[in-house]
């Protein structure tokens, strides 16, 4: 049963990154933390373990498909996105679980606010 939950919780956030360009994460974390019991740590070490590899790619090439991506501008993306999810998840295990949530949750709110206010 385990197992067809996380599948779905993967397909939800597919279908949500590719219909909206959204990261799995806003999606997948949040349901590991409430629905799988992990920890705020481990949920985000299990997402990028899970986005290693299929990240989008038949999202991406649908999209590529039809013209609607720039492949020059995703490799540079891409570079940063290499550099900095180092950076990010060294900052994310020198915080505690609590203040981790915490900082989770604001980013989540803020979003939440800007495309609620946003014309």
């Amino acid at each position: 049963m385990e197992v067809l939950g996380l599948v779905l919780v993967g397909i939800v956030a597919g279908i949500f990154g590719g219909l909206l360009g959204i990261g799995g994460g806003t999606i997948v974390v949040p349901a590991l933390v409430y629905f799988f019991g992990m920890t705020q740590h481990k949920a985000q070490g299990t997402i990028l373990g899970a986005f290693l590899l299929p990240v989008a790619v038949l999202g991406f090439l649908k999209y590529y498909r039809t013209g609607n991506a720039d492949i020059r501008m995703a490799a540079f993306i891409a570079a940063g996105i290499f550099l900095g999810s180092w950076v990010g998840a060294s900052l994310s295990l020198s915080m505690s679980e609590p203040t981790l949530k915490r900082v989770f949750g604001v980013f989540l709110l803020a979003v939440a606010l800007k495309m609620f206010l946003s014309k």
